[in-house]
């Protein structure tokens, strides 16, 4: 009787939760593969290999936010006792997705040597702009105040998104030490400074003559660019980029779109000498980074550029 009353409270809680807030269940792996399957029919969805030096932690709480928990899941490799670490944020247009997207991707990274951790963040039928930028923020500060439990050196942090994530990705790392973009309300001594930028197919500018960013854009900023320019202006990593910019890694689709701003960002950091590179996976779609044939070498230039900076 008295496990009866513990799972009905839990279930009870859960319920409580998830009638505070709205979720886009839209954006999947398998509505993606179904999508895409008819003109790529050689396509696999992508399935990391076990690595038994790799430990797994699930629903890590890091923060609460209106008396909601939210978690991450952490890949901790145990060769080391400190090990630089990858934060991966999902895409999904700012409005739908979820830290699971990710797993297989920091599986495979943590294996090669890395601590990774797969994040939830407020999406935008939650919150709106900047809170979702607060939340990676606030994980990253979490993630070095227990440095040590999740075998992380704090000195070496890079930050990975892919789509949308990619934008936050970018945006995370172009503004470092910017206290506009910290959560007043955190009280950790903890900087969220990253040391390394891994943008998948993310835009750098959202308003720009290759960017074509529309609705999805506009309900996470809280209006049109016409409505809010500020937010559309602020948001893009582009205005900010400068010579406090860590090293970046593009890797993307063929299509232009989804890395508009990106060579006028690569010149801002020439001017500072800043590494950057770029990896294109040819003849590949928006979302490749979910499947075989491109998923190894997505992990491949991901690694490469990893123990590049870090090793």
């Amino acid at each position: 009787m008295k496990k009866i009353l513990v799972l009905l409270v839990l279930f009870l809680k859960v319920i409580a939760a998830s009638s505070q807030y709205r979720t886009d269940t839209s954006y999947t792996v398998k509505s993606t593969y179904t999508k895409l399957i008819d003109k790529y029919p050689f396509i696999t969805i992508a399935k990391a290999k076990k690595n038994p030096n790799v430990d797994q932690v699930n629903d890590v709480v890091y923060n609460q936010q209106k008396n909601r928990d939210l978690h991450f899941d952490a890949f901790l490799n145990t060769n080391k006792k400190l090990n630089p670490a990858v934060i991966l944020i999902h895409g999904g247009g700012w409005r739908s997705g979820n830290k699971n997207q990710m797993q297989e991707m920091a599986q495979e990274i943590a294996s090669k040597g890395y601590s990774c951790f797969a994040i939830e963040y407020r999406l935008s039928l939650e919150a709106k702009y900047p809170e979702g930028i607060y939340d990676v923020k606030n994980v990253i500060r979490f993630i070095k105040d227990n440095a040590k439990k999740f075998r992380v050196d704090p000195d070496k942090i890079a930050v990975l998104g892919c789509s949308s994530g990619g934008q936050m990705a970018a945006l995370i790392g172009t503004t470092n030490g910017n206290s506009a973009f910290e959560d007043a309300a955190n009280t950790s001594k903890s900087s969220s400074k990253v040391n390394a930028i891994i943008d998948i197919d993310g835009i750098l500018a959202f308003k720009h003559p290759e960017s074509k960013e529309g609705e999805m854009a506009a309900f996470w900023l809280k209006g049109t660019y016409e409505e809010n320019p500020e937010n559309w202006k602020n948001a893009s990593a582009l205005s900010h980029a400068d010579k406090n910019t860590p090293p970046v890694l593009f890797i993307n689709s063929s299509f232009e779109r989804f890395h508009a701003g990106r060579d006028d960002m690569i010149v801002l950091l020439n001017q500072h000498k800043i590494y950057s590179d770029v990896k294109t996976i040819e003849n590949s779609p928006h979302s490749f980074w979910f499947f075989q044939p491109w998923f190894d070498a997505m992990i491949g230039y991901t690694t490469q550029f990893l123990d590049k900076i870090f090793k």
